[in-house]
């Protein structure tokens, strides 16, 4: 479990590709003060477990199934990728609750200057715009941040100067993908309301429903 506030940017160091498989080295310090083998560490978002590390790199192995579902088959060496720690017990929530599970994989289309902020604009696929609302929040390569707009297959979030600096996100230009999670509160509350496309695709919330449901007093 995560809170998508990003820790530190690393580099990533080598990659060895396996037939659907990859072996990701990264350098970083921070999130190597107190690392153990077999801890979590999300990288741009996806939660990996460090299976070797020294004091300034740690290798994670990713999975057929991780490859299929994230951008990190596409790093290189010197690439820069997002650094989060998994929460401890007692840790602040800064950002919100992020499972390093990503959704899709979506593209920045657009980048543009507001005053201090910029206004990033991503596509995204209906697997994760289902649950995309205003004010909303979405993790995009781990960087907990805030809906302010979106349409059907896209959506805009704005980044001060600080996440602008400290993140993949603002370092990334038009065209590079991101691994996107959805608000794990969102899957949780379809799942619950029986809301999911493959179990009622025509039920609606009514009145009627919510009593049914034990939502009214």
């Amino acid at each position: 479990m995560f809170t998508g506030l990003v820790e530190e940017l690393g580099k990533v160091k080598s990659i060895v590709r396996g037939a659907k498989s990859v072996r990701l080295t990264v350098s970083a310090r921070k999130v190597l003060d107190d690392v153990k083998l077999g801890d979590s560490i999300a990288v741009n978002g996806t939660c990996l477990t460090v299976v070797a590390f020294s004091q300034d790199w740690f290798t994670a192995d990713v999975m057929p199934e991780t490859v299929d579902r994230t951008a990190l088959a596409g790093l290189k060496p010197g690439d820069t990728v997002n650094l989060e720690r998994s929460l401890r017990v007692g840790d602040r929530l800064g950002g919100h609750i992020v499972s390093g599970h990503i959704d899709g994989v979506g593209v920045i289309l657009a980048k543009e200057q507001n005053d201090n902020a910029v206004i990033v604009k991503i596509s995204a696929g209906p697997e994760v715009m289902r649950y995309i609302i205003k004010k909303g929040s979405i993790a995009v390569d781990g960087t907990s941040l805030t809906v302010i707009d979106f349409g059907a297959d896209w959506f805009t979030v704005s980044l001060i100067p600080h996440t602008a600096a400290m993140t993949t996100v603002g370092i990334k230009t038009t065209g590079e993908p991101v691994n996107l999670e959805s608000d794990v509160i969102g899957k949780y509350v379809e799942k619950l309301l029986g809301l999911n496309q493959a179990s009622k695709p025509t039920e609606k919330i009514t009145l009627g429903f919510l009593e049914q449901h034990g939502f009214t007093s």
